[in-house]
């Protein structure tokens, strides 16, 4: 069954993202069609995401950075997960892989897939492709690492203590409170 007409398109903005408006049509509920209606999308493309936990020492290691769009409302650098956008042609665990190296120098024991999930379906087509890593063989950075101009600093903390940052409202990063909720429901503090 047809469910949406696509009237018009058209890309308004192309830069490292992109802006992309439409005319659209879509069923209702009910059977109808709605009237015609303009829509904008950002499109950033997918980003894979991914919660870490050291098999040595069964803490989870999350990355500090800071993050221009958080910087007038919050507190601009966020701890948060691993995460990065998939490269063209790259599978999302391909990217995931590489993400994990280039952010903590830590080598993949083994990944699995939590959830794919909208970041702001209103507005971005932008999903994320989460997964739960163990990691072993890290290269001990600390500091400085990333691509181009990325200042990322690695952190080690237990679940507990990130779980009570949670509590306290200092975790702010929705990809880190999603993996985190998903390791306490499973009960995997520990590998």
């Amino acid at each position: 069954m047809d469910k949406v007409r696509t009237l018009e398109k058209r890309r308004v903005f192309d830069d490292i993202f992109a802006i992309e408006e439409a005319v659209i049509e879509h069923r209702r509920h009910d059977g109808s069609w709605s009237e015609p209606r303009r829509q904008l999308s950002f499109e950033r493309g997918d980003s894979v995401a991914a919660l870490l936990v050291n098999r040595e020492t069964g803490n989870l290691v999350l990355i500090d950075q800071f993050r221009y769009p958080t910087f007038e409302k919050g507190p601009g650098w966020l701890t948060e997960i691993v995460a990065g956008g998939l490269d063209e042609d790259e599978t999302p665990e391909a990217a995931m892989i590489r993400e994990i190296r280039e952010e903590t120098g830590c080598e993949i024991a083994s990944l699995e897939h939590i959830s794919t999930f909208y970041v702001s379906p209103g507005g971005t087509s932008e999903r994320v492709i989460l997964y739960y890593a163990e990691i072993t063989s890290c290269e001990g950075r600390t500091s400085g690492l990333g691509v181009g101009d990325e200042d990322i600093k690695v952190i080690e903390k237990s679940s507990e203590v990130l779980w009570q940052e949670f509590l306290a409202g200092s975790l702010q990063d929705a990809k880190t409170i999603i993996a985190l909720l998903w390791l306490r429901e499973r009960g995997r503090d520990r590998p």
